[in-house]
This record gives C-alpha cells, sequence and structure tokens, in this order.
C-alpha cells in the first residue's frame, strides 16, 4: 500500500471516529466556566454538574452547572428533560470524578455552592437519598427561596470545606 493511501485510510478512520454524536462529561475550566443557569463561575470540582442533550437535528450540547441543584432546575423546562437520551452528569463530592446522576447516591452536606446542600456520591449509603429524592429536595429548596423573593446567585462563590 503506497503512502498516499496510508494516508486516506487515517483520515477515513479519524472521519468515522468523530462522526457520532458525544456522549459523557466534558472537561470544566474552573474559575472560567460559568453555571448555565445562575451564572456564577464554576470553582469547586466536588459539586460541579453537567447536561449533555441533544436537539433536534443537531449535534449533543454540553452545558456546565455549578450545583446539581442549578443543574435540575435548569431542566424541569426543557424539551429534552425526558429524553432517553438526555445524560445528567455530577461531580462525586468527595473524589470529584464524574459520576452518572440518575445512579448517584446524594448525601446532605453543610455547605454547596449554591445551598442546595446535596452532595454526589458513587456508594450508596444508608441515609442516602436517590435521584428522584434529591430532586425533591431540590425543588423544595428552591421554592423556599422563592416564597422569601431571595435570589440563589446572590450566594458567594467560596470553595466548601466538605
Amino acid at each position: 500500500m503506497s503512502l498516499k493511501a496510508y494516508g486516506l485510510l487515517f483520515a477515513l478512520l479519524l472521519s468515522a471516529c468523530s462522526g457520532g454524536d458525544e456522549t459523557g462529561p466534558i472537561d470544566v475550566r474552573f474559575d472560567r466556566d460559568s453555571c448555565e443557569h445562575c451564572r456564577m463561575v464554576l470553582s469547586d470540582p466536588g459539586f460541579v454538574a453537567e447536561i449533555r442533550y441533544f436537539p433536534p437535528g443537531k449535534r449533543s450540547r454540553v452545558v456546565k452547572f455549578d450545583d446539581i441543584g442549578c443543574a435540575i432546575t435548569w431542566l424541569a423546562d426543557k424539551p429534552w428533560k425526558s429524553d432517553s437520551k438526555t445524560e445528567i452528569w455530577v461531580a462525586d463530592y468527595r473524589t470529584k470524578k464524574w459520576i452518572d446522576a440518575r445512579t448517584a447516591t446524594y448525601v446532605r452536606v453543610k455547605s454547596t455552592p449554591m445551598d442546595y446542600g446535596l452532595g454526589a456520591q458513587s456508594e450508596a449509603v444508608p441515609d442516602g437519598l436517590d435521584f428522584a429524592q434529591a430532586k425533591e429536595i431540590i425543588a423544595a429548596v428552591g421554592h423556599r427561596f422563592d416564597e422569601h423573593g431571595l435570589q440563589l446567585h446572590e450566594h458567594t462563590n467560596q470553595p466548601t470545606s466538605e
């Protein structure tokens, strides 16, 4: 096979690998990227979240959040919220590694970037919450803030000590 043929074969293989819709989370540029919901700068790697969604007829898109609460609140009124292809990723608050938000266990923690008070982890624990229970907590916190006229994005961007 000639050098030109090898080059053509390599180009075809490369284009085949990049042709489909991507999956999974992407890198966060801490202290540069901002939350899609509240616009706060992402600075705490233990509480970030991402949603990958698939707009009709387009490639997937990824949006980033400073807290799982912002991610769930943002997703609530989107047309792709129930799409089985929509991916929700959250950082394990202890290891800072990405985990699937739908299979994560949520535990109550003292401080999170937007005060939703939930940290995600990959291991189940006796007092842990599943995704549906975490969404209920997020809705209750959001409702409490709405009742009192408070804005979640007024919080400072301080890293947590958890």
